[in-house]
């Protein structure tokens, strides 16, 4: 019975074997975070008296007996410290292996090989490590070219630029350095187009685990000494849970932050109270736009960076706010008016020919009627200077009445008379 008993035992020890064969584990997928720990899973069936191993590209790492601890044969000093086992976990068939600090050397197949009683059993488990995205930054340099910045990623990403409204033909030049823990860091730069488009650069993990964006915007406003300014700015569509940060920048200085809020806590700081503000209702709708109260020219001049943080978006509106001086105002609005003044001078002037036209013709009628008089003048002088000519002639002396001539009165009463 006990021969027959331990023939049966044997057959079914060695039917598992064969089904264990015959039956291939498929491969499990981990990714493991860059310096952070992880866990490979490996689970078996136990009975006590198992001998676990576990290989990296069969380069052993670690192996240990539940009857005798530790194996002789053991895995470099620095392997065992990163590497191990939780032993109350493997009377349950739990052979996992903990990882501490995860690091680039560390990706690679490793394979769980448990030897027991009741046979052999072995898994695999495909290791990857991933250093994710944690920010994309923009900023444009001083030859109006817009960057795209990242660093500390494995493994090297992939960056597309676009444009809204969208532009065709964009070229974009990438660069990607490993560091000396194999760490990538990014730089994409393209050359700026109108002040008019948003920017927007797109950084996506290799493993598709990410898709990181963040977009950029340019602006001009000119405002007043002394009189409210609001300087635009509006979130991305869709935008959830985010941060909003006001940042001022003078020529040549360093950015200083002025406002933040957040809109979980929907609280504001503002380092600027007397001066700028948020609509709090309107915030909450995407309009981070920003209220400068009472500006001065010099002080406040500069760029205004507001910059809305959310789930992997960043969207950044940099505007160059000028404030005018009231005497600059005041040159300008007079500037208009010059046209305004020259009509003024012009009208004047025309009136000037008028009235010089006017005084010539005047002057003309004046000299005319002089010129006449005196030539009347002249005339009557010239008369009266006949009439004393002839006055001054000597008259013919009549001695009797027969001498003196007849008028008609006379002659018709001779003549009636002498028919009669």
């Amino acid at each position: 019975m006990r021969m027959v008993k331990a023939l049966a035992q044997a057959f079914l020890r060695l039917l598992w074997i064969l089904t264990l064969a015959k039956c291939k584990i498929p491969d499990t997928h981990v990714t493991c975070l860059f310096s952070e720990d992880c866990v490979l899973p490996c689970s078996f069936k136990p009975s006590g008296n198992e001998i676990i191993s576990w290989y990296r590209q069969k380069v052993l790492l670690l192996s240990h007996s539940q009857q005798g601890g530790d194996q002789p044969d053991q895995p470099p000093k620095d392997h065992r410290t990163r590497m191990y086992l939780l032993q109350d976990q493997l009377s349950r068939g739990n052979a996992s292996l903990h990882l501490s600090q995860c690091g680039i050397k560390d990706r690679g197949r490793y394979s769980c090989l448990v030897n027991s009683t009741l046979g052999q059993q072995e898994s695999f488990v495909i290791m990857k490590v991933e250093a994710p995205i944690k920010m994309v930054t923009m900023e444009i340099s001083k030859n109006r070219e817009i960057q795209c910045l990242s660093k500390d990623i494995f493994p090297a990403p992939r960056v597309q630029w676009s444009t809204l409204p969208p532009k065709a033909n964009l070229r974009s030049t990438t660069h990607m350095a490993p560091n000396t823990e194999g760490l990538y860091s990014v730089q994409s730069k393209l050359r700026m187009f109108e002040n008019t488009l948003t920017y927007v650069c797109t950084i996506n993990s290799t493993y598709g685990s990410q898709s990181w964006k963040s977009s950029l915007q340019e602006g001009e406003l000119i405002g007043e000494a002394g009189r409210d300014l609001s300087i635009p700015c509006m979130a991305p569509q869709n935008l959830q849970n985010f941060s909003l940060t006001w940042t001022f920048t003078r020529t040549n200085d360093e950015s200083n932050v002025i406002l933040s809020y957040d809109s979980l806590t929907r609280r504001t700081s503002n380092l600027w109270e007397s001066r700028v503000g948020l609509e709090q209702d309107q915030v909450l709708m995407g309009d981070g736009s920003l209220l400068l109260h009472n500006p001065e020219s010099q002080e406040h001049t500069g760029t205004y960076t507001c910059t809305f943080s959310g789930f992997q978006n960043r969207h950044m509106v940099q505007t160059q706010v000028t404030i005018r001086s009231t005497l600059q105002r005041s040159l300008t609005e007079n500037m208009p008016n010059a046209g305004g003044q020259a009509e003024r001078t012009g009208k004047s002037h025309s009136k000037m020919w008028v009235i010089a036209v006017v005084v010539a013709v005047v002057a003309a009628v004046t000299t005319a009627l002089l010129l006449y008089r005196k030539q009347r003048a002249n005339q009557r002088q010239a008369n009266r200077t006949t009439v004393e000519d002839t006055e001054m002639q000597p008259m013919e002396t009549i001695k009797t009445s027969d001498d003196l001539p007849m008028d008609n009165c006379q002659l018709t009463a001779e003549h009636n008379n002498g028919h009669t």
